[in-house]
């Protein structure tokens, strides 16, 4: 899939409800490991998504519970659609303007005064 579709598959997913937006995803269950004891050793409650229009994947498994695991994959599918589907502005270049240069011109001066009055000569 090109950029341009997997953008405007991105757009229209993350303003889906919940339900619709696991129906366009291929969810799996799995034995995540780590911290929690025999209860999430033993039973597959970390969650992956894939969404399959635009192939995002994401994970979680910081969770004991299935459903709370589905609901923070959920929640970090929708971050990562977002971001796929921000197009940045486009910039232009621009000059900068006389006065802007002027007075930049003028700091840069009185600093190089200042700094050559500090050189001082050794008559003294």
């Amino acid at each position: 899939m090109e950029g341009h579709e997997k953008r405007e598959a991105a757009r229209r997913a993350v303003r889906l409800p919940a339900e619709a937006l696991l129906a366009e995803c291929r969810e799996e269950f799995f034995v995540g490991g780590g911290p929690g004891g025999q209860h999430r050793n033993k039973t597959a409650s970390a969650v992956r998504l894939l969404h399959l229009p635009t192939g995002l994947l994401v994970t979680a498994t910081e969770r004991r519970s299935q459903a709370q695991n589905r609901s923070a994959a959920l929640e970090r599918l929708r971050e990562r659609l977002a971001a796929l589907s921000f197009v940045p502005k486009q910039r232009r270049p621009t000059r900068a303007t006389r006065g802007s240069q002027e007075r930049r011109l003028a700091a840069k001066r009185q600093r190089a005064h200042t700094k050559a009055g500090r050189r001082g000569g050794d008559d003294e």
